[in-house]
């Protein structure tokens, strides 16, 4: 369990300050692009990581100090935006195998305001490519692991 809290933890802060970053980044886009599907992805599913990553946290901080009581509303938190971080997870898991795969053709696609010299923007893409998959698959272990933490709290509570 030692483990488990451990990875937990880290890959709770990375979640917490990259959500950040992306939730920040929506709101700023927002202002150039009112656009519901822009709100709906880079808000409210970004944001369910940031209030995710800090639900699991206060679980962490309860198990490793059983003097802090967990709030009533962290479970069912960790819970429901739980599922929600999870589908960002997925779809964006699913989006950046197929950027990895055809990085030329998501280039050809995509308008730049300015070409760019010297810069391989086929390994640039498929970098960003990369980090998305392993940031979403960090999310993606971070809610399995809450969830599996909170179940243990919770029988160890009733105990």
């Amino acid at each position: 369990m030692k483990t488990a809290l451990k990875v937990s933890g880290i890959l709770s802060w990375i979640n917490l300050v990259i959500g950040g970053i992306l939730v920040i980044g929506g709101l700023l886009s927002m202002l150039a692009t009112p656009n519901v599907s822009i709100i709906l992805v880079s808000v409210v599913l970004t944001g369910s990581i940031v209030l995710h990553s800090y639900a699991t946290l206060q679980l962490r901080k309860s198990i490793l100090h059983p003097e802090v009581p967990l709030s009533k509303q962290t479970p069912v938190g960790i819970r429901f935006i739980g599922f929600m971080a999870l589908f960002f997870a997925i779809l964006n898991i699913g989006n950046a195998v197929v950027i990895i795969q055809n990085a030329a053709e998501v280039i050809q696609q995509v308008e730049l305001p300015f070409k760019p010299e010297g810069v391989n923007l086929v390994a640039a893409v498929k970098a960003a490519g990369i980090f998305s998959l392993l940031f979403s698959v960090g999310i993606a272990v971070n809610v399995l692991l809450s969830i599996r933490l909170l179940r243990w709290y919770m029988t160890r509570e009733k105990e």
